[in-house]
């Protein structure tokens, strides 16, 4: 396995265990800072490493850039939590930024971060689009969209098969 760096801003532990460490300078406890930019190694694996990692099906579509299916609705959209890729686990997206787009796929007006994801202009289908790819692994997720909503007016339209999914309680999700 080849790896580089790159700068990757994770919100992590987004879903808070035990967010703070101890520190003895300072009232005995310093919260863990989530919204500064974090060296991370970017990761790269043969197509026979991520076919084994994934199945063919999810393989197709978030390394061959194929199209999910589409489903209108999921349990996942009454679950509070956070979208992770399905190939190297970063987290991409929460569900306060998911929404109904009415498209049959998870759309989101914003990602955790606009350093956990990557876009780049997709000519397939005869058609001019932005394709969305995890920044870390190069998963593809989706494309994004000029017709969102408020506040970005953005859609970020995804593969839900690109997507994994953590649950958390309510409380434990810190404000983005």
């Amino acid at each position: 396995m080849k790896t580089i760096k790159v700068y990757v801003t994770l919100k992590n532990n987004i879903c808070k265990k035990n967010n703070t460490k101890k520190n003895t300078k300072k009232n005995n406890r310093t919260s863990v800072k989530l919204n500064k930019p974090v060296l991370v190694k970017k990761i790269y694996k043969t197509d026979d490493e991520w076919k084994k990692q994934l199945g063919e099906e999810i393989y197709k579509i978030a390394r061959e850039k194929g199209t999910g299916l589409r489903k209108m609705s999921s349990d996942y959209d009454k679950k509070i939590g956070i979208y992770h890729c399905v190939c190297c686990n970063l987290q991409l997206f929460t569900s306060f930024t998911k929404y109904n787009s009415g498209s049959g796929w998870p759309s989101f007006y914003m990602p955790i971060s606009k350093y956990n994801v990557k876009t780049e202009i997709d000519k397939s289908l005869d058609m001019t689009r932005t394709s969305v790819a995890c920044s870390r692994c190069g998963c593809h997720l989706g494309h994004l969209f000029n017709d969102g909503p408020p506040p970005t007016g953005l859609r970020y339209c995804m593969n839900s098969e690109s997507l994994k999914f953590t649950s958390c309680k309510k409380k434990s999700i810190t404000n983005l």
